[in-house]
């Protein structure tokens, strides 16, 4: 089956899965749209109660169920009684464990691969089915499922269930596992082929499983098949010390490791004394000292930025370009030309626990200002800085002690009102979304603690501690080297005439990078999982070291926001995780795609191209770039009249289902055809399906039923 700690590590991962499941705080969900700090700890889980008892009873009592069968029929019992819970992918993953215990792979498979249909990024179940994918010659599905569980255990951090401490002790056991498949299906591979390739893969092989070992040195499953190929590779010395590591190691791989030990011993004509002193005398196999995650360079060369100013005295013309777009307008001192509210009007928020309660948008001579209540009456706050310039604007005031609020309301150009933006995200009335208590001046309304990250640039917290009034930064807006990175040495070389100093990379090059570095550019902003720890100097969104741009952060665990986040069928219903999106699509996992094939950061015509397309006259290129193939045969390939607008590439591949500013874009997990099941299983709401968002007469198994005759 694979390595023995597996089971121990997979229950507890499932035990966490479960609890935070079952946390069901009743707290509103104001996890969505802010920055997420690493300095907070252990984030609450906000995850959205079960609120049908019958449910909450039976998920309880799968939990408690020790016993594989009686768990696995509580958890077929709870699928079948309740097919819409949000507990689906949970219930799916106790039905797979289970059915490892009782040797049922088949079942253990199914219920495996329904889990992870709707959460891929669960590390342990993927390793549990790289276990049972392997065991059952499943070679090519076995390295897909390990290679991401080990991709998952290097993005993520750990689970509000588990601290720290403890996160670190089963990450490696499911690494050392993950690693042990790998090691597996190589060898296997190795030892069905010939000649150099065999040497190859059994080398591939050898290096995976000592990474195994050295992370679970205690593994005696994956101590022996290392034996075993270093035995293939010719290394007599390494595969003693293997068998003789498996043999000391309690488990099924021992009785094996011995009988390979005592071949040697009988067919060696230079050995002596006894079997059990030859096993005994066997030096240990030599493994390098376990690492710890990369910390950041703490005594590194500080990053030196130039400005954007400095960037436009060769790049004018990008740089003018730039200036148009709205990432040059994420954040505006005041100017009366840059507001797009409509302040000759107002309207009552209707979101405060106690009713209406007024508060007027307010044009005073060259001024704009908004009058909100206070216990006092009503009090007036100037706007001295405009968020956003497309869809939708954001303001802010700014306080004597430099601290800025952003106010609860915003204007949505598009259907021209104003709109309580964070009550919409949160799903009803939050601390930041009060209108009625915005005169505190909480930290839920600061500017700099949960929006600067991602709207200024180079914030720096003073004594490297997020508080409010101690955050500045150095420009509005995000400027050339939040993507292109610290650039002064550029500027000075470019200058004086000299060649570009050595800089790791330094300013980015687009064009030559390759797609995970260019996608980690973009993420920075445009992540909601991705956690913010500061540098050692307070920084907040750059890093302080020379060639460390852009700086790596872990993800919070999907799994630890509140449900307002997904659909009930597991994808984003929200554009704040675009990038989440975007990495679980077999264009950015397969075909090395990134950002930056359909979109142009700084556009030379961003006032009519809001979204930044490269071919915004005919976005099928987006995809055919790289499907050149289907636009010989369209009409074959969509089933629809080539001009029609179901035969847009992304009428079924990208279709309008994340939440935006108040309009619904679409997903950017692109491979994605309508999946009927789920639309039948979940419904329309939970599980939007693109065929039906044209033919809204029809019903899910229509949907179904033409899709499987197709």
């Amino acid at each position: 089956m694979g390595a023995t700690p597996l089971a121990g590590a997979l229950k507890q991962c499932v035990a966490a899965t479960v609890a935070v499941a079952l946390s069901c705080l009743a707290a509103s969900a104001q996890d969505l749209d802010r920055v997420l700090y690493a300095e907070e700890g252990v984030l609450h889980a906000l995850v959205d109660p079960m609120e049908d008892p019958a449910e909450k009873g039976a998920f309880e009592a799968m939990r408690a169920a020790s016993d594989p069968a009686s768990k696995r029929r509580l958890a077929k019992q709870f699928l079948e009684r309740f097919p819409q819970s949000w507990m689906t992918s949970s219930a799916h993953q106790a039905a797979a464990k289970a059915s490892i215990e009782l040797n049922d792979l088949g079942a253990a498979l199914a219920h495996g691969r329904a889990s992870l249909r709707i959460l891929p990024e669960n590390s342990a179940l993927q390793v549990s089915m790289a276990n049972v994918m392997v065991h059952a010659g499943l070679l090519d599905e076995a390295e897909a499922s390990s290679r991401a569980a080990l991709e998952y255990l290097r993005r993520f951090r750990h689970p509000v269930a588990h601290s720290n401490a403890e996160w670190e002790q089963i990450s490696r056991q499911l690494g050392a596992s993950a690693q042990y498949v790998q090691g597996r299906v190589l060898a296997t591979r190795g030892l069905r082929s010939s000649g150099e390739r065999r040497a190859q893969l059994l080398e591939s092989s050898r290096d995976r499983l000592l990474e195994s070992a050295r992370l679970n040195p205690a593994d005696g499953i994956a101590l022996l098949l290392l034996g075993i190929v270093q035995q293939e590779l010719g290394d007599r010395d390494g595969s003693l010390r293997a068998f003789a590591s498996a043999a000391r190691e309690a488990g099924p791989a021992r009785e094996r490791a011995l009988e390979q030990l005592r071949e040697v011993w009988r067919a060696d004509p230079s050995t002596t004394g006894t079997f059990e002193g030859f096993v005994a005398a066997m030096p240990r196999l030599r493994l390098a000292a376990a690492g710890k995650r990369r910390e950041a360079d703490k005594g590194g060369t500080t990053a030196r930025y130039a400005g954007s100013e400095a960037c436009a005295e060769c790049h004018a013309e990008v740089s003018e370009a730039w200036s148009e777009t709205g990432m040059a307008k994420m954040f505006r001192p005041y100017k009366p030309a840059n507001v797009i509210g409509d302040f000759s009007r107002s309207d009552d928020d209707r979101s405060g626990d106690a009713g209406p309660v007024a508060w007027r948008a307010v044009l005073d001579g060259d001024g704009h200002y908004f009058e909100m209540p206070t216990p006092a009456g009503p009090k007036r706050y100037r706007v001295d800085y405009t968020i956003g310039s497309k869809w939708q604007q954001a303001y802010a005031t700014r306080l004597p002690d430099g601290r800025i609020h952003v106010f609860p309301l915003q204007y949505n150009r598009l259907h021209g009102e104003w709109v309580n933006f964070w009550a919409v995200l949160d799903g009803g009335p939050s601390d930041r979304s009060s209108v009625g208590d915005f005169h505190r001046m909480r930290s839920e309304t600061n500017y700099q603690v949960h929006c600067s990250s991602c709207h200024t640039s180079q914030v720096v917290a003073e004594g490297a501690r997020v508080v409010p009034d101690r955050i500045t930064f150095r420009e509005a807006g995000v400027n050339c080297e939040m993507c292109h990175g610290p650039s002064q040495p550029h500027v000075e070389a470019m200058r004086e005439g000299r060649p570009d100093p050595d800089a790791g990379g330094l300013p980015v090059r687009f064009g030559e990078v390759g797609h995970e570095r260019y996608v980690a550019v973009c993420a920075q902003c445009h992540m909601q999982s991705g956690i913010v720890d500061l540098g050692s100097r307070g920084e907040i969104n750059y890093p302080d070291a020379r060639g460390e741009f852009p700086g790596s952060r872990l993800q919070r665990p999907y799994e630890d926001f509140s449900r307002g986040a997904f659909y009930k069928d597991g994808r984003f219903r929200e554009t704040t995780f675009i990038v989440e999106s975007f990495l679980r699509s077999r264009c950015y996992r397969e075909g090395q795609a990134h950002c930056g094939h359909c979109h142009d950061p700084h556009p030379a015509d961003s006032a009519t191209n809001p979204t930044s397309l490269r071919f915004r006259n005919n976005k099928d290129q987006m995809c055919l770039q790289c499907h050149g193939e289907v636009a010989a045969g369209l009409e074959e390939h969509t089933r629809h009249e080539p001009q029609s607008p179901a035969s847009r590439c992304a009428a079924c591949h990208m279709p309008k289902i994340m939440n935006s500013m108040m309009f619904q874009a679409g997903t950017h997990r692109i491979d994605d055809i309508p999946d009927a099941a789920m639309t039948e299983r979940f419904g329309p709401e939970e599980s939007p399906n693109a065929c039906l968002a044209c033919h809204e007469e029809q019903t899910p198994a229509w949907a179904g039923q033409l899709l499987a005759d197709w």
